[in-house]
């Protein structure tokens, strides 16, 4: 069982910065691609990166592309999300999630464990 804490969100004005943490606790966490999730009120879960763990290949959505990046570190188990440029539709709950085998990384279906969410809020 693998447990997922999130940490780092807050308010920001629009132009800001944050990162955001994820401490992973349990279970094997190098082989595994870690991804971050966020919703919206009145939104779906929306991808908006991934990390694969050997190799470190990254993936991100469109809308967060020059502005985020995505990184880990295995031996402390901890992956992280920094955003830049911040922008009000970055508004959400951001979760990060642990996909142990093969699927879409960008389909929220393909990931295992979840953790509860840490709030950005975006002031414009």
């Amino acid at each position: 069982q693998v447990q997922l804490v999130e940490s780092g969100g807050g308010l920001v004005q629009a132009g800001g910065s944050l990162r955001l943490s994820c401490a992973a606790s349990g279970g094997t966490f190098s082989g595994t691609t870690m991804g971050w999730f966020r919703q919206a009120p009145g939104k779906e879960r929306e991808f908006v990166s991934a990390i694969t763990s050997n190799l470190g290949r990254t993936e991100y959505a469109d809308s967060v592309k020059g502005r985020f990046t995505v990184s880990r570190d295995n031996a402390k188990k901890m992956v992280y999300l920094h955003m830049h440029s911040l922008k009000p539709e970055d508004t959400a709950l951001y979760y990060c999630a642990v996909k142990r085998n093969s699927g879409d990384w960008s389909r929220p279906g393909s990931y295992d464990y979840w953790g509860q969410g840490t709030q950005v809020t975006v002031s414009s």
